[in-house]
């Protein structure tokens, strides 16, 4: 559906990296196996710089790397790892320095087109982007900002005025890897492909939408950042947030990937704002003895919502989304949840039956499309259960969501990429509840949650918790409606 020709223009391969946040938890578990990938594939720039600021040696830096590709899974290819072994140069230093960008600037030796990745907590942001101006390393330059954009729409706009301050609006690429991987991709591809969809992918016939992103892990060591974000900032305003835009944007007007843009952006700005009412906020207990976290904290590991896309589509129809930590399963899944059929010819075909027609997409961690239509049993009498259609994707040779939208970005290919417009628009739609929320309700790990979110979501059948098989086999025939609700 995206054209990428289109997005690439005439822009020019970046020619080095620089990697902010070197020692960090996500250099470690995605950039450092993406370079990998581009080494295994001979597509890695000539130059990769970190700068992070614990001081390391040359063999302590590159023992860091192996571990991480070690860590990522299979045999280690010694030609491509000493490909990027040898790439590497690293910089230690205080972000706020000037002596910093100044030994930087050194490192990156001839470079003219350099990309700066952001792989920092967002309280820097602003500092690293304001002294790459200040050292002239702006330049033909671009820069990669990790989510969250802000903490809410203020923040948002200060950050994207001091980003644009330094770089063009071109030379900006907002990730969210989200938009990286295939499955996510495919939703766009299945939307707009199949004829069969478009005539009952509206309010007429689509009674509710339900998505789950669950983990059943803590924050672990990630205590400090959880602090600053919690589950709606961290993944549910930007993460489900575009599969709702996938899953309710009108037709593009076009191929080209600003016109995809344009059409996300509709949706959240569609979104009706979101009051105390529409948000439930939970925290795993023993979440507040977790390292790096306050004793006090009211920050949600676990928040469930009920929005509104007020188009002529959509108007009406309730998206529920949920997301937390410590949950039964670490999946992500979304349920279409589709009308009865308006003439009730048979006893079964009805509420009384239990669910109606559905559509599941299997997200993560395995990727698959099912369609769930109700089959006649055997016999006289004219009663059925409800069956899955199940197509279940292929994933092997897939490129991972980093690798892919890494080299996307040092080629100036922004189709998977964020627009601010989208950005602005999405935190339009949460910022009513931002500055008061609910106040945070405890929940048992291993649970789906706090009991307020099954209240939510009561009028519409409760939640359907996602399949416990990995995804790649049909679910069970269906349960009645709510069967799928709050385990205790």
């Amino acid at each position: 559906m995206v054209d990428h020709t289109s997005a690439r223009h005439d822009a020019a391969q970046s020619d080095a990296l620089v990697l902010f946040g070197f020692t960090g938890d996500l250099a470690r578990k995605q950039i450092f196996p993406a370079l990998y990938a581009m080494a295994r594939r001979g597509e890695l720039v000539p130059r990769v710089v970190g700068v992070a600021g614990r001081p390391l040696t040359a063999a302590e830096v590159q023992g860091r790397v192996r571990d991480s590709i070690g860590n990522a899974g299979g045999l280690v290819d010694a030609a491509a790892f000493d490909r990027l072994a040898n790439a590497i140069t690293y910089v230690s230093g205080d972000y706020g320095r000037p002596e910093t960008f100044e030994a930087l600037k050194q490192a990156l030796g001839d470079a003219k087109r350099p990309a700066h990745y952001l792989a920092v907590p967002p309280a820097l942001f602003e500092t690293v982007i304001t002294n790459l101006g200040k050292a002239g390393l702006a330049k033909d330059a671009r820069v990669i900002v990790e989510k969250p954009f802000g903490r809410d729409l203020a923040s948002a706009r200060e950050l994207d005025a001091v980003a644009r301050s330094v770089f063009p609006e071109d030379a900006i690429f907002r990730i969210d890897h989200y938009l990286g991987k295939e499955a996510i991709m495919n939703l766009l591809y299945f939307r707009f492909a199949n004829s069969f969809l478009e005539p009952i992918w509206c309010r007429d016939h689509v009674a509710s939408v339900q998505m789950t992103m669950s983990e059943s892990f803590g924050v672990g060591e990630r205590g400090s950042f959880y602090e600053t974000a919690g589950a709606l900032r961290d993944v549910v305003e930007n993460h489900l947030f575009q599969i709702v835009a996938l899953l309710a944007m009108e037709p593009p007007a076009g191929r080209h990937f600003a016109l995809v843009q344009q059409a996300k952006a509709d949706v959240f700005k569609a979104m009706r704002p979101l009051d105390k009412g529409d948000l439930v906020r939970g925290q795993y207990a023993g979440y507040r003895q977790e390292k790096d976290v306050a004793p006090d904290s009211d920050v949600e590991t676990y928040c469930a919502l009920r929005l509104f896309v007020d188009t002529p589509r959509w108007q009406g129809v309730p998206w529920y989304l949920r997301a937390g930590k410590h949950l039964p399963d670490t999946a992500v899944e979304v349920q279409v949840q589709l009308k009865w059929p308006s003439q009730n010819l048979f006893e079964d075909s009805g509420p009384a039956g239990g669910r109606a027609n559905y559509l599941r997409f299997r997200l993560q961690p395995s990727a698959s499309i099912a369609i769930a239509a109700r089959i006649k049993e055997p016999g006289k009498m004219f009663v059925g259960t409800q069956q899955e259609l199940f197509l279940c994707e292929d994933t092997d040779g897939q490129q991972a969501p980093y690798d892919r939208l890494l080299g996307d970005a040092m080629a100036g290919d922004a189709s998977l990429f964020t627009s601010f417009q989208a950005v602005e628009a999405a935190w339009s739609a949460v910022d009513p509840v931002l500055s008061a929320p609910p106040a945070v309700v405890t929940y048992a790990v291993g649970t789906w949650g706090p009991p307020q979110a099954d209240v939510l979501i009561a009028a519409d059948g409760g939640w359907h918790a996602p399949t416990p098989d990995g995804g790649c086999a049909p679910a069970r025939p269906a349960t009645p409606a709510g069967a799928g609700a709050h385990v205790p």
